[in-house]
């Protein structure tokens, strides 16, 4: 019986969220949940937020497919840093002729813009605020604002879904935002039972917001570019920011913009090879 194959892969990140990236386009099979797991640990695996899986396109017009696994193992939607991350891989690769392609994803195909020698910009899909898209459990309508009770805690949120869910908590001083209680608490509450990533933003001025995000599957990360995409989305709901605004994480700056409720939000920022490796299956 032959032995099993190692496997290759690229360590990236995107403005500090990390992946383990695999291509998979010869038909070997995704990562099960327990490899995930062992990839994604920092301490006896490679060490990464999500691993990214590079797969042949599902639509006539795209190079590419990806799927995204979080690094509990669990299955994503959607990874605006790790769309990057593909990107410049296949940029690399060869498989992309031209600065312009396009990618599928698990939620739908998006377009794709390289700027520059390190950035790309992606079109994120158009925001869906609809409560049955993320699902959220107990709102009939769309609102602006929702409202939980957490214990003796009222907490005020946005919601929308970029093809994964996302909730928003506006705060005062982004340093001071209690992710680490306020952000499992959100994710295991009844009224999101695919659990949900936990945004928290503070509004610097109409062009310039600071967020923190407690992503699904991973914990708080150094960036999250659909978190990114939700944020600004809700924010230009409410009037709070303009279409164009510059997002600052923990990791880096990325620049969101959303020329129309009808138009597919877009995300543009960095992404950056770490080093490559095999790994044993």
């Amino acid at each position: 019986m032959p032995a099993p194959r190692a496997l290759r892969f690229s360590k990236m990140h995107g403005a500090g969220n990390d992946f383990v990236v695999l291509d998979l386009r010869d038909g070997q099979s995704p990562p099960t949940p327990d490899c995930s797991r062992v990839l994604a640990d920092r301490h006896t695996g490679v060490g990464c937020d999500q691993i990214l899986t590079i797969e042949p396109a599902r639509s006539a017009q795209a190079v590419a497919s990806y799927r995204i696994w979080n690094a509990d193992g669990s299955a994503a939607g959607q990874c605006g840093n790790g769309a990057r991350c593909i990107a410049a891989w296949l940029v690399r690769d060869g498989a992309v002729a031209g600065d312009r392609f396009l990618l599928d994803s698990p939620s739908g195909t998006h377009a794709v813009e390289r700027i520059g020698d390190a950035g790309f910009r992606i079109a994120m899909g158009v925001p869906d605020f609809a409560p049955r898209a993320l699902p959220l459990l107990g709102f009939e309508r769309e609102q602006d604002a929702y409202t939980l009770d957490i214990g003796a805690t009222r907490v005020e949120f946005g919601a929308v879904s970029m093809g994964n869910p996302h909730v928003l908590v506006e705060v005062a001083d982004i340093a001071t935002a209690p992710l680490a209680t306020l952000g499992p608490t959100l994710q295991a509450h009844a009224a999101f039972p695919q659990s949900v990533n936990v945004g928290f933003a503070q509004v610097v001025a109409r062009d310039r917001i600071r967020l923190r995000v407690f992503e699904r599957g991973a914990g708080e990360t150094l960036a999250c570019g659909s978190g990114a995409c939700a944020a600004v989305a809700i924010l230009v709901r409410r009037g709070r920011v303009d279409r164009d605004v510059a997002v600052d994480l923990p990791g880096g700056t990325l620049q969101v913009g959303w020329r129309d409720a009808r138009a597919p939000i877009t995300m543009a920022g960095p992404a950056a090879f770490v080093y490559e490796g095999e790994f044993p299956a």
